[in-house]
């Protein structure tokens, strides 16, 4: 494997030399690009003498010079990762002049060559790969860009900040000036050139500038960028309405590629997207593609503040930026469709990814101490626990006091490059509140487990609460500020009550939050007349396991009367965890359902008010993964069997009320919030009645494919056909492909949708696109599509007693490796919880692990597989 040198946290020292300005100069060429730099430099007066420090890797030095006159080779040295200049003067100007080949870098990060358009990618540490520079955040520099090109083959040149100059040379080139006026680090810089068309349109500022507007995407796409524009210009007006702050550039520009490892890339001024983060048109892309479009757009604008204006001061810090990022976009998006239902899919996704990751062999704090490998660590941890610990700030000083914490964080900060320390002490002083507690949050790994013991006396409600660390295999565990937002159900539903020694504000006197700080705590509830059921962490307030013991009657009960969506939902998800759980661990093949249970779920289906999206949601049982999480020497095909006997049980007994969900709906082509959720419910109707696969449910889904005019509705038609073997779920994938071949977004779903069939020969037919001349391993998204989705979900085939699909993963990962190393590590941490399995299974992906730590090579897939190996084997 690479070298796994580490670097850690501790040993953070500013730069030896700081840079003012960068002036780049780009003469474009597939195969050999010249790029020269010239940077002001001064030192860094709080460091001692010594070289400047220079990051390249892959970069054929062409000349150096310092204040306009060469160096001599003694001056400097030249190594596989750094360029050493050897006693610098105090302030000098450096000019160094580099070739690259770009259509040689299949990595995609640096400059590389997308379909004949060039683009970039710096975060993490890409911007070695174009010029030598102090790679590293806290390097914040003001960057003008001079691109030169062919002009008939790169009739746009796209870079960071405002256009202010262009024109052509002597030999015919085309050129074009940029200028940033905002100090950025590195990794912010941003190049695009090629043949691409632009969907226009502007927005006016609060403060009544008019912004243009760009989304720049290959010609044949231009149809599909109007929900893309629309989602910047809500995003830039809800950022202005809710945190007060306006975009502060001429021009806002987005560009779409093909190729690219990342969802998007927040560049000052020009965000560099994953085309499957822009492109949409209703027959092309489904309502879940749509959110997704809208989210990731104003993720990547939320950036311009938290992350570009103020951002991190080294790389352990990542969270300070993407934590904070995702928690803005999650409440835009809550803002924008339903709350509940968004706080719903954050969750779960929480849960699938990141409380998996805090179990495994990568369990990281959400600020690292230590990484071998950068891009290892944008991870669900980084991202979505850390969105959970902003969120708490907000828990814990309310919606108020938390934009009174941004407030000074910009005050303070802007244009610097600062810690995950500063951002809380910030939220700390403007609310004149001691927060130092949150710092635990930071530092350790793992889910808190809350558990819960409940005693009614003397017409009160005691609460007894506990925390610990869930897994000893963990370093001890020091107490963590949780809140724990509680209501009390009577038979009718909330109740009001009070908190002897309450001290955080409610909103309404049904609900209070409780703060667990200690590793025990109680509390006190008085009002009730009668014991209450208690609705504990409600909206999911902290990311923590709930450790409650609760009967079948009560889950029904909150079910049926909880006010709060999110734990009303959860309700009825520990009714179908206690009955799955209950089966696999059982030895029947073939156990009795709890009828309780089948009736809970009928009404459900039939009851009035519950928001459509909701209700979908409310169908389905939990995911083979999140089972998985459960359990101990897992089974798969057992927890897919019992996964699917309880569907099979639920469609019997309800095979009615499902039939009229799914024919009830309008057929609605329509875009908007209630069109959307009747789709979601038929569709999820129609997705369990084709689990029972009779003549009549796979015609159903046949019919469907036939009459859909929105590609959400032909995908579910395929999902509810592709584990059936037969003439309708051949004859329906064959003619989606045929249709869309031409479509690259939407032949990664028609890749994705076999990769997840269960059928018999779902191996077969994976091992065979493998080889479609459609499949390509230079292509992230279709990576994803195929082997991706595969090995993350479908663990009934991927976890075949036969080991071959482990071995379609090894295959994958070892090829990808010297190709796309970043993409290769995320591939192959779909092994990270084979401890987890039976022992049958265990041996065989250890087998494949210890394969591929002997053969890969790069840094990247060698941290995840080093630190998957490592440790006890149970």
């Amino acid at each position: 494997m690479g070298d796994q040198k580490a670097k850690y946290r501790k040993d953070y020292q500013p730069p030896r030399h700081w840079v003012d300005s960068v002036d780049l100069r780009f003469e474009l060429s597939p195969s050999a690009t010249l790029v020269t730099s010239t940077m002001e430099v001064r030192r860094n007066e709080g460091r001692e003498d010594g070289p400047l420090e220079l990051d390249g890797e892959n970069l054929e030095l062409r000349s150096i010079s310092v204040d306009g006159e060469l160096l001599p080779p003694q001056r400097y040295t030249q190594t596989k990762e750094q360029l050493l200049v050897r006693d610098p003067p105090e302030r000098f100007t450096l000019q160094t002049q580099v070739e690259i080949a770009p259509d040689a870098n299949t990595s995609l990060s640096g400059l590389y060559v997308s379909n004949g358009n060039f683009c970039t990618q710096c975060e993490a540490e890409g911007f070695r790969r174009i010029t030598f520079f102090p790679d590293r955040p806290d390097v914040m520099a003001k960057y003008t860009t001079t691109i030169v090109g062919d002009a008939k083959a790169l009739p746009v040149m796209l870079s960071n900040g405002n256009r202010v100059e262009e024109g052509v040379l002597d030999d015919g080139r085309s050129w074009v000036r940029w200028e940033d006026p905002f100090k950025k680090p590195s990794y912010l810089f941003a190049l695009v050139a090629g043949n691409l068309r632009a969907h226009s349109g502007h927005f006016t500022t609060h403060s009544g500038r008019q912004v243009r507007l760009e989304v720049w995407v290959e010609p044949q796409n231009i149809d599909k960028c109007e929900h893309a524009l629309r989602s910047l210009q809500k995003s830039m007006k809800w950022d202005e309405e809710v945190f007060g702050l306006e975009y502060d550039l001429d021009i806002y520009m987005i560009v779409a590629v093909g190729d690219f490892n990342m969802g998007a890339m927040e560049n000052k001024g020009l965000n560099v997207f994953n085309s499957k983060y822009v492109l949409a048109r209703p027959d092309t892309a489904n309502d879940d593609d749509y959110e997704g479009i809208e989210a990731v757009i104003a993720h990547e604008y939320f950036h311009n503040w938290t992350g570009n204006r103020v951002t991190c001061r080294d790389w352990f810090q990542l969270t300070l930026k993407e934590g904070l990022t995702v928690y803005r976009d999650q409440r835009f998006t809550a803002d924008q469709t339903s709350a509940a239902v968004k706080r719903i899919h954050d969750v779960r996704m929480l849960r699938a990814a990141q409380f998996e990751e805090d179990a495994g062999p990568m369990a990281h704090p959400i600020r690292p101490e230590a990484y071998v490998e950068m891009n290892n660590f944008y991870t669900a941890t980084v991202y979505i626990k850390g969105a959970e610990i902003v969120r708490l700030y907000e828990r814990i000083l309310g919606r108020d006091g938390f934009r009174k914490g941004m407030d000074l964080y910009f005050e303070r900060h802007d244009g610097q490059a600062v810690t995950c320390d500063d951002f809380r002490q910030a939220m700390g002083d403007a609310n004149e509140t001691d927060l130092s507690q949150m710092d635990a949050w930071y530092r350790q790994a793992g889910t808190p487990r809350v558990s819960v013991r409940k005693e009614w006396k003397d017409h009160a409600l005691h609460l007894y609460l506990r925390q610990s660390r869930p897994s000893d295999a963990l370093p001890s565990f020091e107490p963590v500020p949780i809140p724990v937002t509680t209501a009390l159900l009577g038979p009718d539903g909330p109740v009001s009550f009070r908190v002897e020694g309450e001290t955080l504000p409610r909103e309404r006197d049904t609900e209070a939050t409780l703060m667990l700080t200690q590793a025990e705590q109680s509390f006190v509830l008085r009002g009730p007349k009668l014991e209450p059921i208690p609705s504990l962490l409600r909206n999911f307030s902290a990311p923590v396991h709930l450790d409650e013991e609760v009967g079948a009657e009560s889950l029904a009960f909150r079910f049926a009367k909880d006010d709060d969506p999110f734990n009303r939902w959860e309700a009825g998800q520990r009714l179908f965890e206690q009955v799955l759980l209950r089966a696999i661990k059982g030895e029947d093949d073939e156990p009795e359902i709890d009828p309780r249970f089948i009736e809970a779920y009928g009404e459900m289906l039939d009851a009035d008010g519950i928001d459509g999206s909701l209700r979908a949601l409310a169908m389905q049982p939990p995911s083979e993964r999140t089972l998985a999480q459960k359990l101990s020497d897992v089974d798969p095909a057992r927890v897919h069997h019992m996964r699917r006997r309880v569907q099979l049980a639920l469609v019997k007994a309800h095979r009615r009320p499902l039939e009229a969900l799914y024919e009830g709906r309008s057929w609605s082509t329509a875009l908007d919030g209630p069109a959307v959720a009747e789709r979601r419910v038929a569709n999820t109707a129609l997705g369990l009645l084709s689990v029972a696969g009779t003549d009549t449910d796979v015609k159903r889904a046949a019919i469907q494919f036939e009459r859909a005019e929105t590609m959400t509705d032909t995908e579910a038609a395929l999902y509810a056909l592709t584990d059936h073997e037969g003439a309708d779920r051949d004859e329906a994938l064959a003619r989606f492909h045929a249709r869309w071949k031409e479509e690259p977004l939407v032949v990664d779903k028609w890749f994705t949708v076999q990769a997840l069939s269960r059928s018999a020969n779902a191996l077969d037919r994976i091992e065979q696109l493998l080889e479609h001349p459609d499949f390509s391993l230079r292509n992230p998204n279709r990576v994803r599509s195929l082997v991706g989705a595969f090995a993350a979900a479908n663990p009934l085939r991927f976890h075949d007693l036969s080991g071959r699909g482990y071995g379609i993963l090894e295959k994958t990962v070892l090829e990808l490796d010297s190709l796309n190393p970043q993409v290769a590590s995320r591939m192959v941490s779909s092994f990270n919880s084979y401890r987890r399995h039976e022992a049958q299974r265990r041996g065989l992906m250890r087998q494949c692990l210890e394969r591929i730590a002997e053969k890969a090579s790069s840094k990247d897939v060698g941290e995840i597989v080093g630190k998957a190996l490592a440790g006890p084997e149970s």
